[in-house]
């Protein structure tokens, strides 16, 4: 059974910095690209950053890029995403999801596993 079990949240003032990690576990995670969305109150679960299991491809989302970066650890089946010049609007749950497969999927109906969920807060 997979598990993904995601660490690192909490809060932080505007423009500091956070790391979430990802840890995978329940099979071999080989050909599986690993990804993280992110949800506020109210709204819809969206794309953040995506990165192949080679981790020679990343993909983000528009608002996060230039801020966060993605990366993993294929030995540790460990994701990271690591937050710099954090704003308010970060502020969500953010989850890291998996599925087989070799594209940078940006959609979460894409993936099939995921985890619980971290929350990030941004505020003074």
């Amino acid at each position: 059974q997979v598990q993904l079990v995601e660490s690192g949240g909490g809060l932080v003032q505007p423009g500091g910095s956070l790391r979430l990690s990802c840890a995978a576990s329940g099979r071999t995670f080989s050909g599986y690209t690993m990804g993280w969305f992110r949800q506020a109150p109210g709204k819809e679960r969206e794309f953040v950053a995506a990165i192949t299991w080679s981790g020679g491809l990343t993909y983000y989302e528009d608002s996060v890029k230039g801020r966060f970066t993605i990366s993993r650890d294929n030995a540790k089946n460990t994701v990271f995403l690591q937050m710099n010049s954090l704003k308010p609007e970060d502020t969500a749950v953010y989850y890291c999801a998996t599925r087989r497969g070799i594209a940078l999927y940006t959609t979460h109906l894409s993936y099939e596993y995921w985890g619980q969920g971290t929350q990030v807060t941004v505020s003074s």
